[in-house]
């Protein structure tokens, strides 16, 4: 793509000040520069303009920002992700700018991102869950047996899990919950407890040294489970039961997921502990697959 010396003056000064100042690698700094050239070169193209102009960030306005997303979603038809990553750099460009007093206001502000449609995470299957499960039966210990169940029948997050203490579940002979005492922006819920959890759980306490501080500690410290730990322990039990494409989160999904086809929304995202009923909504739309499935069954062939 064709830019002007100018242009390209420009995006090395930027580029030069990401590369001092930020701990940015090699590929990020080279869709960066990439990001601004298409930008520039359109900038100074015929199409945009009715004669030739050399680039000057003092020139880029708001509705000329506007007008290079339009070209982006309409004309050359690139994915939304893919348009929000230029603006992204654009937005961080212009604030640079800004720091720099190479101009007074920002054009970027106002301009909004393409909305990207939600597509509904991988669903684990019930032959998938069986596998994982049976992986942890034969090859775990009590601790990573409980923490798989617990994950699949109350959907924490893997911050959560850790974060748990013995003081934090009670069960009863019917009925039990747990408290998530710091969830997501630090908010505070109550999680019922099925029988399979309470279960599980009483036989994992029974053994659980006296005064822990945390559920679930770390076999190496006795302190609190790391995340990442707790994540390696999960992929353990996925590469046992040779389960590809699937992280610690997707249990939380699972759990999402046979949740949303008998109980109501609001009550879903209480147990989850989500802000809104949109992020809940991914468990009820139908996945890509799902929808393959569908247009398949009116197939002539």
């Amino acid at each position: 793509m064709d830019v002007s010396t100018q242009g390209e003056i420009i995006i090395a000064k930027f580029i030069d000040t990401l590369t001092n100042q930020e701990d940015l690698k090699p590929k990020t700094l080279k869709e960066y520069a990439g990001d601004l050239k298409q930008f520039v070169s359109w900038f100074e193209s015929p199409e945009h303009q009715e004669e030739n102009i050399i680039f000057r960030i003092e020139d880029v306005s708001t509705p000329t920002l506007t007008r290079y997303r339009d070209v982006m979603q309409r004309i050359s038809e690139l994915k939304p992700a893919t348009i929000n990553r230029r603006l992204i750099t654009l937005k961080r460009f212009f604030e640079w700018a800004i720091t720099e007093e190479f101009i007074r206001h920002d054009p970027s502000k106002p301009v909004k991102l393409v909305p990207e449609e939600k597509v509904s995470p991988r669903q684990m299957t019930d032959k998938e869950e069986a596998a994982l499960v049976a992986a942890s039966e034969h090859n775990g210990t009590l601790r990573d047996q409980t923490i798989l169940i617990l994950m699949l029948h109350t959907g924490l997050r893997t911050m959560e899990v850790c974060d748990l203490s013995p003081r934090d579940i009670s069960i009863g002979k019917r009925s039990g919950q747990l408290i998530v005492r710091a969830g997501k922006r630090n908010k505070q819920r109550e999680v019922p407890l099925n029988s399979t959890c309470r279960a599980m759980l009483e036989k994992y306490i029974a053994e659980l040294s006296p005064g822990s501080a945390y559920l679930f500690p770390s076999e190496k410290t006795g302190n609190r489970l790391s995340e990442r730990a707790l994540r390696h322990v999960i992929q353990k039990y996925m590469k046992l039961a040779r389960l590809e494409g699937l992280s610690a989160h997707d249990l939380r999904h699972r759990f999402g997921y046979v949740m949303a086809v008998n109980t109501p929304l609001h009550r879903l995202a209480q147990i989850m502990g989500h802000d809104s009923l949109d992020t809940t909504m991914i468990y009820v739309k139908a996945t890509r697959a799902d929808l393959q499935a569908e247009v398949e069954k009116i197939s002539w062939e």
